[in-house]
């Protein structure tokens, strides 16, 4: 059996690999070392569940279920999951993440149960289904900026905000602070935008830097 055992904690880890590369690969907050444990864990947590009591079950006259040590694994790996899960600006991150965690832990706990086939075929559906968008979608990335500036011309936010327009750039957040100084008003922005290609990105930058009374703050 503990080779048995070897192969089923084996091929969790490979099929939490697999995610937790996609997953790194996209720059997200859990990646390859994350999914790789929360895959294992679940893999190790399901076989101890299922025979990890059997003196038990042999000295005496005992009735055990292995699905709840697998359901506490969904609900431990629910703290997981919401920790990757941010607020920023009013925006709502890291949900996919998330939803991947609790898919990896389902891997898993299928992986160690002896169900390889299913848990071949999930890791194969989650990846597909992290994927499709960017192979259906080429022109767009899943990615989002957070630019800050400021400026003292209000003439300044029309052109930046006409550009942007013309850029197609999606608005996800917008605050403007008007900062009051001896030589008059200044203005300070800090958006969060999502462009429609990864060059239009540094076209908006170069556009304004090109503007003198434009400062650059953050760009995260």
């Amino acid at each position: 059996m503990l080779w048995d055992f070897v192969l089923r904690l084996a091929l969790a880890g490979v099929f939490g690999a697999a995610i937790g590369i996609e997953r790194e690969y996209r720059a997200k907050g859990a990646g390859f070392r994350t999914h790789f444990l929360v895959s294992i864990g679940s893999a190790l947590m399901m076989i101890v569940s299922m025979y990890g009591f059997e003196d038990v079950i042999n000295g005496v006259t005992v009735r055990l279920d292995p699905s709840r040590m697998a359901g506490q694994v969904i609900t431990g790996v629910g703290f997981i999951g919401a920790g990757t899960i941010i607020l920023q600006k009013q925006v709502v991150r890291g949900l996919t993440t998330a939803a991947g965690i609790f898919a990896t832990a389902g891997i898993g706990l299928a992986a160690g149960g002896g169900m390889y086939w299913l848990a071949l075929i999930a890791t194969g559906m989650v990846l597909f289904g992290m994927e499709i968008f960017v192979f259906t979608h080429p022109t767009s990335n899943g990615t989002s900026t957070v630019i800050a500036f400021s400026t003292s011309r209000e003439e300044d936010l029309k052109k930046i905000s006409d550009r942007m327009i013309k850029l197609h750039f999606r608005i996800l957040s917008y605050e403007m602070v008007e900062v009051a100084r001896e030589k008059g008003m200044r203005y300070r922005v800090e958006m969060m935008v999502h462009p429609r290609k990864p060059r239009d990105e540094q076209a908006l930058l170069r556009f304004m830097q090109s503007l003198p009374g434009v400062l650059i703050e953050k760009i995260e």
